[in-house]
């Protein structure tokens, strides 16, 4: 039997092991969760389901030093970013619990025929999710709680690397007051996971993850006529089109290049820059990247020798295709990987689609608006985008044709407890956070007074 293991990514030593899921725990994962669904969430309310989350969101804020230490160690995130992390999760739960009975709130329409019509937003059973080990208390948060709240229960598979994270959060929503079987987490195989989406238990499935695991995971699902979230990989475009502030704009693209080490589906992967700009821009940007200081906390280590490896071989196919590096040797130390800048790319070579899941920029210089439009559209991928131009009448045009689920205008980061995330193209499809979020594994079920 296999196990769930911490590895410590700066040491790469190990920590400690968790055991798979047997059949037995597996079953009695889904009897529980299903019994919940039944007696608990049939018959509660919004707002007594939302008293529950507001007391999960304060335990998040209360233990969000030892949950940061244990990702920390987990994933390799900087104790400051692990802790802050922990925080902002507990945001996201306070958010779902004090919008909740507005998002859900019944919808009068008006008909042709005058009859008195309205929808009414109930939870569906239990939602299947899969999670990251990028954001191991945010990326559970924006799932668990908007479920939770909207009356379905839930089951977590979390991240092979990320197991007492798991065991934490499950805590967090147990000593908050949610019932047995509301909140489930279990160490499942990559079998099981196929067999807890066909079970009939089952009525949906979220997944954050790589495009490969969403492909698989969508394939499984529509086998068997489950709906789907799928929040998956970004290769996030970064436009620098007019700006009185070129060291404002370097460093907003230093911060959306290295959150979280890299390690992040919205990261400013590819960071476009016009050429009126780009002279002053490029060196300046070079040489910040090139500052980065591992011993200062600037960036961790990557979270896994195989997200290593991963990273050092696209960066070499990258540089044997004529690549230029700018900053940066591609050769990491165990696990450390020195942030690098990348420029001279075509889109002959493989990068050019790529997703680099690491402290890895892409530079580009560009003429116009329309050729920035034209080559940030070019990825497969639609996450999200950062636009830097003072004139916001001129960035909200550019904006308004970018393939992408989210425009950030003027920074990175402008992520929110309550603001929706999501993609379109390879990156997915759904939406979670906020009332879109909360939405999305809701029965929509319609009431018609024929008097």
């Amino acid at each position: 039997m296999g196990t769930y293991a911490v590895i410590d990514p700066a040491s790469g030593q190990l920590v400690a092991e968790y055991a798979e899921a047997t059949n037995a725990e597996l079953e009695m994962a889904l009897a529980t969760a299903q019994s919940a669904y039944r007696n608990w969430a049939r018959s509660t309310t919004v707002a007594e389901r939302a008293a529950l989350a507001h007391r999960a969101a304060e335990l998040f804020a209360e233990r969000k030093q030892e949950l940061g230490a244990l990702s920390n160690r987990e994933m390799g995130k900087p104790l400051k970013s692990a802790i802050g992390e922990a925080g902002f999760a507990g945001s996201i739960v306070k958010a779902f619990a004090s919008n909740a009975e507005k998002w859900l709130a019944d919808e009068e329409l008006e008909v042709a025929d005058g009859l008195r019509t309205l929808v009414r937003r109930q939870g569906i059973g239990t939602i299947f999710g899969i999670m990251p080990w990028n954001y191991p208390y945010y990326q559970v948060a924006r799932f668990a709680a908007a479920n939770l709240i909207l009356g379905n229960t839930v089951i977590v598979k979390h991240a092979r690397q990320c197991p007492e994270s798991a065991l934490a959060i499950e805590a967090i929503f147990r000593d908050a007051g949610f019932p047995e079987g509301a909140y489930v987490n279990v160490f499942a195989t990559h079998d099981q996971v196929e067999q807890i989406i066909a079970d009939d238990r089952v009525h949906g499935v979220s997944l954050t993850g790589s495009e490969r695991a969403g492909a698989k995971i969508g394939e499984i699902a529509g086998r068997n006529l489950k709906k789907c979230v799928l929040e998956l990989g970004g290769s996030d475009p970064f436009l620098v089109l007019d700006t009185n502030d070129i060291d404002a704009a370097v460093q907003h693209a230093v911060s959306g290049r290295m959150d979280n080490t890299g390690q992040a589906c919205n990261g400013s992967k590819r960071i476009i820059v016009h050429k009126k700009y780009y002279d002053e821009f490029a060196p300046k940007f070079v040489a910040a990247i090139g500052g980065q200081s591992y011993e200062d906390g600037d960036f961790g280590p990557l979270s896994s020798q195989d997200a290593t490896r991963t990273l050092q071989r696209q960066v070499e196919t990258a540089l044997d295709q004529g690549v230029t590096l700018l900053v940066g040797d591609n050769e990491p130390k165990g696990n450390v990987y020195t942030p690098s800048v990348l420029a001279d790319i075509t889109p002959a070579m493989d990068v050019f689609s790529e997703e680099l899941f690491g402290p890895v920029a892409q530079l580009y210089k560009v003429a116009s608006d329309e050729e920035a439009i034209e080559l940030a559209n070019s990825s497969p991928y639609g996450l999200g985008s950062v636009i830097i131009c003072d004139d916001l009448d001129r960035a909200e045009r550019v904006g308004d044709r970018l393939d992408v689920g989210m425009v950030f205008v003027g920074a990175p980061g402008l992520d929110g407890a309550d603001v929706p995330f999501g993609g379109v193209k390879r990156s997915g499809f759904g939406r979670e956070l906020g009332k879109y979020g909360i939405d999305e594994f809701a029965n929509k079920k319609v009431f018609r007074f024929a008097r």
